[in-house]
């Protein structure tokens, strides 16, 4: 048996060996550009080569538009335009990385959108999402994606840790989705017909940025992580974003 690289256990090794060079899915968090965790690109690059995945997903949220929200903002935080400048230089590493990608349109994905219709600009006036972050050809927008009966999609407008299960019984088919930053897992759920899941992707924000100062005080942190669809959409892994040792966010002092 080849060696296996010492930061997997064996058990971890022989799954990846079993899945690998077939077909599967891999799914990127809510990214938050430019408020994205450093490390987060490279994590889901190492664990998408891991499992030899086809097809990648961003499931929404790929920026977060801050400056164009509805809540209220620091002072301390950048305009619009330096927001976006910054986001567009991030976006292109991701671009860089991951040539093809399908893109989930998130609450934040929409913010530029959703501003129009409160000033009543029609649609006819406005960029396409593509446009606005000047994505390659690979990398396209859509509400949701299905793949291998599988339903993508970001989860607005779902809380809790139930989340994707929720989302899953209502869709009736396994459904992946990110929104809630604080959840990342897989839970099945098996009928007389049929056997579904439900798995939340978490996210990939750097927690320390000041776009989630709001989140400080929150007792649930979020929980940093992607996803894997194997197996013609039987299997779904979480695969959480080793941090090290927990320590105190520089925020909180």
């Amino acid at each position: 048996m080849k060696q296996f690289r010492p930061r997997l256990t064996q058990k971890e090794y022989e799954l990846i060996q079993q899945h690998r060079g077939n077909s599967g899915v891999g799914i990127i968090g809510d990214t938050h550009e430019p408020f994205c965790h450093p490390d987060y690109r490279d994590f889901c690059y190492e664990v998408f080569d891991r499992f030899g995945v086809s097809d990648i997903v961003h499931i929404g949220d790929e920026v977060d538009n801050a400056a164009l929200s509805y809540h209220e903002k620091l002072t301390d935080m950048p305009n619009a335009e330096s927001e976006a400048e910054q986001a567009q230089r991030a976006m292109e590493k991701w671009y860089a990385t991951f040539p093809d990608v399908k893109v989930c349109v998130g609450n934040h994905s929409a913010l530029p959108f959703r501003q129009a219709t409160t000033a009543g600009i029609p649609k006819r006036f406005l960029k396409s999402y593509e446009e606005i972050w000047n994505a390659p050809k690979g990398w396209k927008w859509e509400l949701n994606w299905e793949i291998d009966n599988v339903m993508y999609e970001h989860g607005t407008g779902s809380s809790g840790a139930r989340a994707a299960v929720n989302r899953a019984t209502a869709n009736r088919q396994s459904t992946v989705i990110g929104h809630c930053h604080s959840f990342g897992g897989v839970n099945y759920m098996a009928s007389r017909n049929d056997l579904i899941f439900g798995m939340n992707v978490g996210c990939g924000i750097d927690v320390d940025a000041m776009a989630f100062s709001y989140g400080k005080n929150f007792p649930k942190k979020p929980t940093l992580g992607c996803g894997v669809v194997l197996d013609g959409g039987k299997t779904a892994l979480f695969i959480p974003m080793d941090l090290g040792s927990k320590i105190i966010h520089k925020n909180t002092l």
